[in-house]
């Protein structure tokens, strides 16, 4: 893949997501002390959104203003994929996906998500 930024196109940034994740078998997500990086839905009222980068540097740019205390965390995409995702449907969580520098991307149901891997991963 590109080492280019995340742009605008929220569409392609999801593309790369996928891709990327799977080239390096891992997706990274924001850690501080207490707990992962969380936000308001932006599409979805009364829901919290946790976001997730395909790249450390794409996770790193959002470890600013209320997220300044957070570190880039890698999550093995099996656990991702097995655990995380079936945990945030449960929760009623959605996944943030490749978000750029304004906090824009795509927000969407873990199990929509996982079903995207499935059908990239199928042979």
């Amino acid at each position: 893949m590109t080492d280019e930024a995340l742009g605008e196109d929220l569409s392609e940034n999801f593309d790369r997501f996928i891709v990327e994740a799977i080239e390096h078998g891992c997706v990274w997500a924001l850690q501080g002390t207490d707990g992962w990086a969380v936000c308001e839905s932006e599409t979805r009222p009364n829901a919290d959104v946790i976001p997730f980068w395909s790249r450390e540097d794409f996770a790193r740019l959002h470890a600013q203003d209320d997220w300044a205390e957070y570190v880039p965390l890698a999550i093995d995409l099996e656990e991702f994929l097995e655990d995380w995702l079936p945990g945030m449907h449960e929760d009623v969580i959605l996944v943030g996906i490749n978000w750029n520098s304004q906090l824009e991307g795509e927000e969407l149901e873990p199990l929509d998500l996982l079903e995207e891997f499935e059908q990239e991963l199928a042979p």
